[in-house]
């Protein structure tokens, strides 16, 4: 296929992959690996600059908020659906949960990073209570 019409980019490893850049947004596949079982997780992030919208393509994902003020705001939990849009909003605390089959589509500013994103660590609680996630 003639790239200069059509990009066609896919990806089946594990973690996070940008897979097309224009202008200023990006669009990434999230999948499972080992820094996503809840016992592994240790901070929850926020974008200090940017939306972040993500689509469950398959599998289960529970999607974990923790408010949007300058600490971390008690944990809630969204069960993610496939096919529906989450759009995380600027400042607001996040982090995900995926089983093993997940796969995620993400859409974000290009620049987004460590640079223009705040993390918090989680308590020995929080982290505790995410283990209570079950797929």
């Amino acid at each position: 296929m003639d790239e200069s019409l059509v990009e066609i980019r896919e990806y089946d490893g594990l973690g996070y992959k940008p897979l097309i850049d224009y202008g200023a947004w990006r669009v990434a596949i999230l999948r499972w690996d080992q820094s996503m079982l809840p016992e592994n997780m240790e901070y929850i992030e926020r974008h200090t600059q940017t939306d972040e919208v993500f689509v469950l393509l398959n599998g289960q994902a529970t999607l974990i908020l923790g408010g949007n003020q300058p600490k971390v705001d008690g944990l809630s939990y969204q069960v993610m659906q496939t096919e529906k849009l989450y759009n995380v909003k600027q400042n607001a605390w996040h982090t995900i949960v995926l089983s093993r089959e997940a796969s995620i589509l993400l859409v974000e500013n290009r620049d987004t990073g460590f640079e223009n994103s705040e993390h918090r660590n989680l308590s020995e609680q929080q982290r505790k209570d995410l283990q209570e996630i079950v797929f």
